[in-house]
């Protein structure tokens, strides 16, 4: 055999050969075993995990106009919310610059269970609501129920209740016979969600990027009404009314925005102000006020903000 080559065969005989054929069986067991170990770690980590737990998403995405239901007692999926039937932007609706009108206070409601402070933020993750109710108002149903960030402290029935009873008050939108509301219960259908989210986790669904209203919006985006839970706890400072009040404002102005209705301003000096108007702007001479209607079934407009 010329010099320098080798015919590749293991030397030192039959026992060489069962050594070195042993080494390459090792070499496959291991390099087998650290492919299934990749496989698994990469199908772990793009698994869709828990059916019951959904992150948060914005609201905005195209999907079906009805929203796919929660189990009773899951937690609410929000990745895939139905499209807006009108504009995608959010409509935000700062929290503070209200105060309470005294001829328009709000009927003892169901009070929603709070810790003693607003938690900054939260996991993005939302229970939903399992009580049913019945039909209010006298037009086509709307369908709604209520989902609150896991941690927040907010009771998700006790805070549907409460939202149930802005939504049935006779000074409320029912008030018009084009709109009708129910509150949904576990396996059906809604048309649109209440949110109450942590103040971090609304900021993003709401796209908040206006310094002074990080940490303190309200607002609506697409089919999705998000409630800060911080206003939803606390009120405003400038709210000189109850926290149920404020609440009502707050549902007021943002289911508005699911109906249809655009920002409205001051009709007058004196006069209570739109529901449907940014009071944190200023009253301009308008008396604060939480409800679409007065007490008489007036529609309390104002003119439309261009």
């Amino acid at each position: 055999m010329p010099a320098g080559r080798s015919t590749g065969r293991p030397r030192g005989g039959p026992r060489a050969l069962r050594r070195a054929e042993r080494r390459r069986r090792l070499r496959r067991t291991i390099l087998g075993t650290t492919a299934l170990i990749a496989l698994t770690v990469t199908a772990y980590t793009f698994s869709p995990g828990n059916p019951e737990v959904a992150t948060v998403a914005d609201g905005r995405g195209a999907g079906p106009a009805r929203s796919a239901p929660a189990d009773a007692g899951a937690v609410a999926p929000t990745a895939a919310s139905p499209a807006p039937r009108q504009s995608r932007r959010a409509t935000a609706e700062p929290s503070k610059g209200h105060s309470a009108s005294p001829s328009n206070s709000t009927p003892a409601s169901p009070k929603a269970s709070v810790s003693p402070s607003a938690p900054a933020s939260g996991p993005g993750v939302f229970t939903a609501s399992t009580v049913t109710g019945q039909p209010q108002g006298k037009g086509a149903v709307r369908s709604w129920r209520v989902e609150v960030e896991q941690g927040s402290g907010v009771d998700a029935n006790a805070a549907a209740r409460a939202v149930e009873t802005v939504l049935g008050d006779p000074r409320g939108w029912i008030r018009d016979p084009a709109y009708g509301f129910r509150l949904a219960g576990p396996g059906q259908p809604v048309d649109f969600t209440v949110k109450i989210a942590t103040p971090s986790t609304t900021d993003r669904l709401c796209e908040v990027v206006t310094p002074e209203l990080v940490g303190e919006t309200n607002c609506r985006a697409g089919h999705t009404v998000v409630v800060n839970l911080k206003r939803w706890q606390e009120g405003s400072p400038q709210f000189s009314g109850t926290v149920e009040e404020y609440r009502a404002l707050i549902v007021n102005h943002e289911v508005g925005h699911e109906l249809g209705r655009e920002h409205e301003t001051c009709p007058g000096a004196g006069r209570p102000a739109p529901a449907m108007m940014q009071q944190i702007k200023g009253l301009l001479g308008c008396t604060a006020n939480a409800w679409p209607f007065d007490a008489a079934g007036t529609y309390l407009a104002g003119p439309r903000v261009p």
